[in-house]
């Protein structure tokens, strides 16, 4: 059986001073590594005897994250830029005011490009599908992915064999701090939870 445990990096900086996250490297807050301390510890309770092998997108809040589970299991962050968020060209660095001031173009669809240097999300899915297809070809049955909202709702339409234009119609979207379980178990492929936010409540350790 193959189990792959996503989790979406905690709160980050971007996250309480209006600013666009992206492929801006934002910090963690202090909260925010207290809520990736309690990822961690938790997810350790819950696998005490599982070896992982531990993905991260290569932004430091992604990256911080991950290292509070790495440093808990013991085990190293392998990272990965095809993890990273979509990028959003020119609005990196700015405001999620300006970012609504300047928009060039609305999101209709995954063709949408919200700046003429920003990424589709088709684009993004492309980023990621080398590396999905790599991930599922290697031996390691039991898996921990860091990684932001978007990408990760991408990986989610991936892990149970949509098409791209699935995005089209609905979503996978999880919240920050949120952990999924994904299961392959007999050709089957399920996500048996879903962003489960119990593991950032400091009631939980």
């Amino acid at each position: 059986m193959r189990r792959i445990i996503t989790v979406q990096h905690t709160e980050s900086v971007h996250h309480t001073n209006g600013m666009i996250g992206s492929w801006t490297d934002w910090e963690l807050t202090a909260t925010g590594k207290e809520q990736a301390e309690r990822i961690a510890k938790r997810l350790k309770a819950d696998y005490p005897d599982v070896n992982f092998t531990l993905y991260s997108s290569d932004l430091k809040r992604t990256k911080q994250t991950a290292q509070a589970i790495g440093d808990v299991f013991g085990i190293p962050i392998h990272l990965s830029g095809a993890l990273r968020e979509r990028n959003l060209g020119r609005a990196c660095g700015q405001s999620v005011q300006w970012l609504k001031d300047n928009i060039e173009s609305h999101e209709t669809d995954i063709d949408s490009r919200l700046f003429s240097d920003a990424e589709t999300r088709r684009e993004a899915w492309n980023r990621l599908k080398p590396f999905y297809d790599g991930l599922l070809n290697q031996p390691h049955e039991n898996i921990i992915l860091v990684s932001h909202g978007d990408l990760l709702s991408l990986f989610n339409a991936m892990w149970l064999g949509l098409e791209p234009e699935f995005l089209n119609r609905a979503d996978l979207y999880g919240n920050s701090g949120g952990v999924s379980l994904l299961l392959e178990k007999q050709g089957k492929r399920v996500i048996k939870s879903m962003s489960d936010m119990s593991y950032i409540r400091p009631n939980q350790e």
